[in-house]
């Protein structure tokens, strides 16, 4: 699309402060990659952690640049250039292809202080459209990465690059329009919520009387990340020796490192979400920080009375059940509606883990029983424990309606159907490509096999 037929309405000024807040939240999500590398590469086997870590910074390399070129024109082109989207699913991928449009300016004047400026392209927030890109793609990034973890010691890493381009292009560009960008799953007057329980006029706009709540990303990330996770295990099969061989996470310091990594960076995760620094964003520190706290405690509880000890790899996996829990929800909630959302999500999760032994499918280190489960109890708890907004429309407990939490069901079981056909497509597509190793490679290291050295050199 030419510069000059960006609409006057995509410009305006921007909050130095807010813009600053939002450059340092990126910053702080970024990180929360390699955060994940070493949580996942402490988890997994000595002669596999490379690889696990590589896929981490693989899904950094390739999701970083397709998001620059196409992904960011697919999930919010449409709010800066004023075109339609296509059937509310994603927006144009060549509207704003390779982002370069953003840096466009055009004149501006200040009424009040009688000055005048360039405008920017903000699409009506109070920062630079490119800050918001950036902030977007590092969601994008880590919510690929976080798949990877159930497919340790065993996948291509040629295949999984591959699929990286291609399921981010598919499922998570659209999802994140879907649900960020005015598509099916948000407030818009034509998307589920509308057609549910009917529209209002807010500011001259019709919207949804009751919209959907992903502050955060519990549908577009973990949702997202845990169905595809769970759909790639049961296509691509189990480790070798799966139910026969004790898998021991081989570097607990990797895994608290990591863990502690991603508490840091997920202040920028969710606070960032509010794309402002105000009270909100205060707000949701709180919360997150309670939800998280309290989801140790509920994952220890659980260990202690299932097997005697409390660990410190599960209060490390304690702190990312309650992250994940806490982040769609963490702007619709109080302080005490966090605690309790947080102990429920560390014990469901360290439950939930256990799901793979009884049911027989390889999730090597457990993100369908984290991500999965935690992300959809973060997401239907909304309906249960939201502060009446101020439409009065609240959860059941807290608002006594019911609406809001038929409206989260509604979200995560279309996310569910969603991401979940997708992925099964997109894995049988690539299975010519191969997706595992041989049974050799695999025993011996997949370290060795796929990137020709080792994490210990054992003399």
């Amino acid at each position: 699309m030419d510069l000059a037929l960006l609409p006057n309405d995509a410009f305006g000024s921007i909050d130095t402060g807010d813009t600053a807040f939002m450059i340092v939240s990126a910053a702080l999500v970024l990180f929360m990659t390699p955060g994940l590398a070493f949580f996942y590469g402490g988890l997994a086997r000595g002669k596999s952690v490379l690889n696990m870590m590589m896929m981490s910074f693989g899904s950094l390399a390739t999701v970083s640049v397709v998001y620059v070129l196409w992904g960011f024109s697919m999930a919010f082109s449409d709010g800066i250039t004023g075109d339609d989207d296509i059937w509310g699913i994603f927006a144009n991928p060549f509207s704003l292809f390779g982002s370069g449009q953003l840096a466009d300016t055009i004149p501006g004047y200040n009424e009040q202080t009688q000055e005048s400026f360039d405008a920017v392209v903000t699409g009506g927030l109070s920062i630079p459209s490119f800050v918001f890109l950036g902030f977007q793609l590092t969601f994008a990034v880590i919510t690929v990465a976080l798949i990877s973890g159930a497919l340790a010691e065993r996948v291509k890493f040629s295949t999984w690059l591959v699929f990286t381009v291609i399921w981010s292009t598919i499922v998570y560009f659209p999802l994140s329009h879907m649900v960020w960008g005015g598509g099916l799953m948000s407030k818009s007057e034509t998307g589920f919520a509308s057609w549910i329980f009917g529209t209002e006029e807010v500011d001259g706009e019709m919207v949804a009387k009751v919209p959907p709540i992903d502050f955060a990303g519990g549908t577009v990330v973990h949702i997202n990340a845990g169905i595809a996770a769970l759909v790639l295990v049961l296509i691509i099969g189990k480790r070798v020796g799966f139910g026969r061989t004790a898998y021991r996470p081989h570097n607990i310091p990797f895994v608290m490192l990591g863990a502690a990594i991603l508490w840091f960076g997920w202040f920028g995760f969710n606070s960032g979400s509010e794309l402002a620094a105000d009270m909100t964003a205060g707000k949701v520190w709180v919360n997150t920080t309670a939800a998280t706290a309290a989801a140790i405690i509920g994952w220890l509880v659980v260990e202690v009375i299932r097997d005697k000890h409390a660990t410190s790899v599960g209060a490390a996996s304690g702190i990312v059940a309650g992250l994940v829990a806490i982040t769609p929800a963490c702007g619709a909630l109080n302080p005490v509606g966090s605690l309790i959302l947080g102990v429920i999500a560390g014990a469901l999760a360290a439950v939930a883990i256990g799901l793979k032994n009884k049911f027989g499918y390889d999730d090597s280190l457990d993100v369908v029983g984290v991500h999965l489960v935690a992300g959809l109890w973060g997401t239907i708890a909304i309906g249960l424990f939201a502060v009446p907004n101020d439409a009065g429309i609240g959860g059941l407990f807290w608002g006594g309606d019911y609406k809001q939490l038929v409206i989260q069901v509604v979200i995560a079981a279309f996310a569910l159907a969603f991401t979940g056909v997708l992925t099964a497509i997109i894995a049988f597509a690539l299975k010519p490509l191969g997706w595992r190793v041989d049974d050799e490679e695999e025993k011996t290291g997949i370290d060795e096999a796929e990137h020709a050295e080792t994490a210990y050199e054992l003399a």
